[in-house]
């Protein structure tokens, strides 16, 4: 979209709040349910991101394949474990938790460093800082694709793979 930068600016931040707030919801919420909800509420305002950044086939992407069938998918798969063992155990901090979050931790921490010195994240910050719009939703298209089969094409198959084994641990987890 072509807004004015003050619009812009203030849908960012609006977007942002609700980015962090439901991540917090995913992750401090005890009903899953309502985690998985807020889960779906996260996915959305990435979607609409993508929007803002006038990447609108991407944005359409995120609402058909995450929000409309992965979070479907640990929706059912959450209501499915609702009154099984799994859920009802109730167990104290283990090992297994802390090398858990000690990953998870090393993980987000990483990415926290990485991000600001990749090239892309450049490009859309100096590019909206100058109010320059070089680029079409074709050719975004066409570099995002670029970009994922040349220089990420390894974090993208990582995180295929990642979300291949959550898959099939919640299948397990159901099927028990």
């Amino acid at each position: 979209m072509d807004l004015p930068g003050p619009i812009h600016d203030f849908l960012s931040v609006f977007l942002g709040l609700g980015l962090i707030l439901g991540g917090l919801g995913v992750v401090f919420l005890t009903n899953p349910i309502f985690s998985a909800f807020s889960l779906g509420f996260v996915l959305v305002c990435i979607s609409l991101f993508y929007i803002l950044s006038n990447a609108h086939f991407v944005a359409a992407t995120q609402l058909l394949i995450y929000v409309g069938a992965i979070n479907v998918l640990i929706l059912f798969a959450v209501m499915f474990l609702n009154d099984s063992e799994y859920y009802n155990d109730f167990h104290l901090w283990t090992v297994r938790d802390g090398i858990t979050s000690l990953v998870c931790t090393s993980i987000f921490v990483s990415l926290i460093t990485i991000i600001p010195d990749t090239s892309w994240y450049g490009i859309i910050w100096t590019t909206r800082k100058n109010q320059i719009i070089e680029q079409d939703l074709i050719s975004n298209g066409q570099q995002l694709g670029i970009n994922l089969s040349t220089d990420f094409f390894l974090p993208f198959e990582f995180i295929s793979i990642i979300l291949l084994l959550a898959l099939i641990g919640a299948i397990a987890m159901a099927r028990r």
